[in-house]
């Protein structure tokens, strides 16, 4: 080994195209690049078009909730009780994506309180297996209103999911009235039930508590629906609207209560639970 290259290689230089890629990310929406940097302390939302990325169950709860939340545990549920097995094993993919993400799996709880108003906040990561709905899932959402009818204090869900998680079959289904019987105690005790959708929300998450709240907020551009375009179009042979199914063509048409920026819905949030949560007796 000659004097260059043991120079070279104790200044610790990184292979270029790893560090280009570290560095830059292309908006989804106007194709800009943006460095990852710049991007991320502007809330994953690009400067430029102010197209609105997806984020972690983390930086969602750091981001609605003050400092010093706590974290409920995450439950334990019987893990592949079909056996199921596609192109990979369940348990397989449950390692994979356990791997990739802090959490057990894609629904997380934090209790806490924004701007001081004592609050609950369930946020879906979509970047758990397309945070779909499976057991663990419906006993976090269900755990979260629990924890919210103990605190007397408003229930906050964030939604991002494909739908149900098909491994799980009609146990994935049977969390959807289980959920909506906890937002119903959620009705009956008077707390405030608010949902904040964001991109996407689909599937069966939407049929069941992601379309229950006393408000419905959601994030610019957000894909909110049941059924994919291609399934509706095919299936009423019509060329559907231009923006259907975006939170923007939702709001217009009744669905939605208001769109909301990143910047603006932790400030939101905190008008919205001032406003509906009833006065504590003295």
């Amino acid at each position: 080994m000659n004097w260059f290259t043991r120079v070279r290689n104790s200044l610790g230089f990184s292979d270029k195209r790893s560090s280009e890629k570290d560095l830059w990310i292309k908006c989804k929406s106007c194709q800009e690049m943006l460095f990852v940097q710049e991007f991320e302390d502007n809330l994953s939302v690009c400067p430029r078009c102010e197209h609105h990325g997806r984020i972690s169950a983390d930086a969602r709860l750091n981001l609605l909730l003050d400092e010093g939340f706590e974290l409920l545990p995450q439950p334990q549920v019987t893990e592949d009780p079909l056996k199921f097995k596609d192109s990979k094993k369940y348990t397989d993919r449950l390692k994979i994506a356990r791997a990739n993400n802090p959490h057990h799996d894609a629904f997380v709880v934090g209790s806490g309180t924004i701007d001081s108003h004592p609050a609950v906040v369930g946020v879906q990561d979509f970047g758990f297996m397309g945070g779909s709905m499976g057991m663990a899932v419906g006993m976090a959402f269900c755990a979260g209103a629990e924890r919210a009818l103990t605190r007397k204090c408003p229930y906050i869900v964030v939604t991002a999911a494909g739908g149900a998680r098909m491994q799980e079959g009609i146990l994935s289904l049977m969390q959807m009235p289980r959920a909506t019987v906890m937002t119903r105690r959620l009705k009956e005790a008077g707390l405030p039930y608010l949902v904040v959708l964001t991109d996407p929300t689909t599937g069966g998450v939407t049929a069941s508590y992601a379309m229950l709240g006393d408000i419905h907020i959601a994030e610019p551009g957000a894909l909110i629906g049941f059924a994919g375009q291609r399934v509706i179009q095919d299936t009423i042979r019509e060329q559907l609207p231009e923006g259907f199914q975006r939170a923007e063509y939702l709001h217009k048409h009744g669905m939605v209560d208001m769109v909301v920026k990143r910047h603006d819905l932790k400030a939101t949030l905190a008008n919205v639970i001032d406003y509906l949560q009833p006065p504590v007796a003295a």
